[in-house]
């Protein structure tokens, strides 16, 4: 069965700005289900075994998409690098949520698509980010999380580093890979509070009526495992897929050179087919 890759395909955003998206899926005569994966924070869609774990999906028959999220900093001519810092800067959840129903739009115009087997994935902050999408879109009928955090809210510095945070306007987040220091500008903690109850993790898992599966590894550096059980906990329709001795990124880094994912990731998407398909 041929499978069919489309890079940087434009996806338009009036209320933000253009960005990229990807498309991986078998060649078929009938309409595939949707997979839409969404990034994390300093995360985009090509980073890593992004791309192997695409063509996976694609082989276990459905059409998959990841994308970069318009202001995740990387650009329409270098979408792999963060080449517009001042873009990550005014990154905030609005944009973010708007980017994911404008690429849900996007994708369920296609005619390879079945629009009534809609899934979304999403990493780290995407997957907080795609539980308040799941909750909020109709058109979305499962959702998965890897190493997906709980809550927003308590991310943010508090007391005085809050303050001067307020006082300077930007803070600095450093890469670790590329040592870029990267801005937040303060607009990010001030779109949070004017939508925290649209943005409350807790609230749109506890009334969250779809499949969701939970994935989490027990020596995530970044979400700890008490998020994954959390989230678990909230949602009465979740299932919990816990594994050991697994990091944040499942076995990943960047780049990536090998012909075949990490191990732990390729079990998380192997759970993943079989959570689907089973639905």
């Amino acid at each position: 069965m041929p499978i069919i890759t489309q890079k940087n395909i434009l996806i338009q955003n009036p209320d933000t700005r253009d960005f990229l998206a990807d498309a991986c899926f078998p060649e078929s005569e009938k309409p595939l289900p949707l997979i839409v994966f969404a990034h994390g924070f300093k995360g985009y869609k090509d980073w890593g075994a992004w791309n192997l774990m695409a063509e996976r999906f694609a082989e276990a028959g459905f059409f998959f998409v990841k994308f970069n999220f318009s202001y995740n900093g990387t650009t329409i001519d270098r979408p792999a690098e963060f080449a517009d810092t001042e873009a990550f800067g005014l990154n905030n959840f609005t944009k973010e949520m708007s980017d994911f129903k404008r690429v849900l739009s996007h994708f369920l115009k296609r005619k390879e698509v079945d629009s009534e087997r809609v899934s979304i994935i999403g990493h780290s902050r995407g997957g907080g980010i795609a539980v308040v999408q799941a909750f909020e879109d109709e058109r979305v009928k499962n959702v998965i999380t890897y190493a997906g955090v709980s809550n927003f809210g308590y991310r943010f510095p508090t007391g005085h580093k809050l303050e001067r945070w307020k006082e300077e306007g930007v803070m600095f987040s450093e890469n670790t890979r590329t040592k870029q220091q990267l801005p937040l500008y303060f607009q990010y903690y001030e779109d949070y509070k004017a939508n925290e109850n649209r943005f409350n993790i807790q609230y749109a898992a506890q009334h969250l009526k779809k499949p969701y599966l939970v994935v989490q590894g027990t020596a995530d550096e970044a979400v700890a495992e008490k998020e994954g059980l959390l989230l678990h906990e909230w949602c009465k329709s979740s299932e919990l897929f816990l594994l050991p001795d697994v990091n944040h990124v499942f076995g990943g880094r960047e780049p990536w050179t090998a012909d075949a994912m990490p191990q732990d990731l390729s079990r998380i998407v192997e759970k993943t087919i079989d959570f689907l398909k089973n639905k």
